[in-house]
């Protein structure tokens, strides 16, 4: 049996809640793969230099395979209900996330949306969140941050972070995962209520 929302995340200490966009917020199954760990990984410009294809064309044209995880927008309504801030953070190259807010109709759920490549280097990066803060300030002990990728998780828990959450199934063509380092959950839904 699942522990409930209230066993999982304390809402009285969070304020703000950061979110990863694919695999956390958006189903990983259509998503491609690079150098992993990295900023080029996620950098349509890169794929684009080293394939000689158009990637972010590609992207485009396959649209129609992105999805919301189930039970994500029911997640952000809430978050913004609560009148706690909401944060995409993406390695994401801009042009992708665009793409993908674009597909969803999700963009006016995020107070902010935040790219790596806008700060130059991943959120694996442990350089990455004293850059993010020193532009857009939070209480990361009073943060909640959920992201799929355990190398990004580590990082976060390390800075600092108030709470931080795995996401074990953020590919719906997959099985779930098994985590045992980090409090975790299938879906965001699962996070609710949110007293």
């Amino acid at each position: 049996m699942e522990p409930a929302a209230a066993e999982i995340v304390d809402w009285s200490r969070i304020d703000h809640v950061l979110l990863d966009m694919d695999g956390t917020v958006l189903d990983l199954a259509p998503h491609f793969t690079g150098l992993q760990g990295r900023l080029e990984w996620y950098c349509l410009d890169h794929w684009s230099r080293l394939t000689g294809l158009d990637v972010a064309q590609l992207k485009v044209n396959a649209r129609a395979h992105i999805a919301v995880l189930p039970g994500s927008e029911a997640f952000l309504d809430a978050v913004r209900a609560s009148g706690r801030s909401l944060w995409l953070v993406t390695n994401a190259h801009r042009d992708s996330w665009r793409l993908k807010m674009e597909q969803t109709g999700l963009t006016g759920h995020f107070d902010r949306i935040l790219c790596a490549h806008d700060f130059g280097m991943p959120k694996e990066d442990p350089r990455f969140w004293p850059a993010l803060r020193a532009r857009h300030d939070f209480d990361p002990e009073r943060a909640l941050f959920v992201d799929d990728s355990l190398p990004v998780l580590r990082t976060a828990r390390d800075y600092g972070f108030g709470a931080v959450l795995a996401i074990r199934h953020p590919d719906s063509s997959q099985p779930k995962r098994v985590i045992g380092e980090f409090a975790g959950v299938d879906r965001l839904e699962q996070l609710l209520p949110i007293a």
